[in-house]
């Protein structure tokens, strides 16, 4: 549930998600829910040449399950809310 509340700060931020395909998307995040399945709109592929086939699609929904990395913006990373975060559920709060 950690991740989860985190991401649902992120709405409407930019983030890259990297599939274990291989493939990344940047987009807008429009959406998360708590098997981190994610929305994207505005979406484009990092790497244009390789995945030509994706140029035309503009919003999309990433299960949760093929997601490898979700590299965050540097302004939307709150270190001590995490370490907060952590140390709850750590606990067992």
């Amino acid at each position: 549930m950690l991740f989860f509340s985190y991401f649902k700060e992120l709405v409407g931020k930019e983030v890259t998600v990297e599939l274990k395909n291989d493939l990344a998307i940047r987009g807008t995040l429009h959406s998360v829910d708590q098997y981190l399945n994610i929305k994207l709109e505005n979406t484009r592929v990092v790497d244009q040449v390789k995945y030509p086939h994706m140029l035309s699609v503009r919003n999309c929904f990433i299960r949760g399950s093929v997601v490898r990395y979700v590299q965050l913006p540097p302004d939307g990373v709150d270190i001590e809310i995490l370490h907060d975060a952590t140390r709850r559920e750590a606990r067992g709060s």
